[in-house]
């Protein structure tokens, strides 16, 4: 797409510090650096989100995953985990509409990165979740 700054670096024509990279997807150091290390891997393809994705997509990327995250881990002593997180939906917090995973080095509990899961548990009890997994199935069946 023209005006997809992701189609652009893989493209050529905005640069990027590639850290991977071949027929199907590109993996480039993402440059707000959450933490040392940042990476985003994105399919070559330009898609949306991942709801735009069929299964033989979803494996050509996400086959690239550990092998990616084993290497950023691998490339400083000081990471101790790492989040890999994919956004969908400006909701959601995805700011550029091409498909792309990030891995997020985490060096310790001050690395300046942050995800907040609210805890709902005194909200849900054993018929409400069965209802919301029963929809889900459905759709799965459809």
């Amino acid at each position: 797409m023209d005006d997809c700054i992701f189609c652009k670096i893989i493209a050529g024509d905005i640069p990027s510090v590639t850290v991977y990279e071949d027929d199907e997807v590109k993996a480039f150091l993402d440059i707000s650096q959450a933490t040392p290390g940042h990476t985003l891997l994105v399919p070559k393809q330009h898609i949306q989100d991942i709801f735009a994705y069929d299964a033989d997509l979803a494996e050509r990327v996400f086959s690239r995953v550990p092998a990616l995250a084993r290497a950023i881990k691998a490339s400083n002593p000081k990471i101790q985990g790492m989040n890999i997180i994919n956004n969908n939906g400006a909701v959601a917090y995805q700011s550029v509409f091409h498909s792309h995973i990030h891995f997020i080095p985490r060096y310790g509990a001050n690395d300046d990165f942050s995800i907040h899961f609210g805890d709902h548990t005194n909200q849900y009890d054993g018929a409400k979740l069965e209802a919301i997994a029963a929809s889900i199935r459905q759709q799965l069946e459809d």
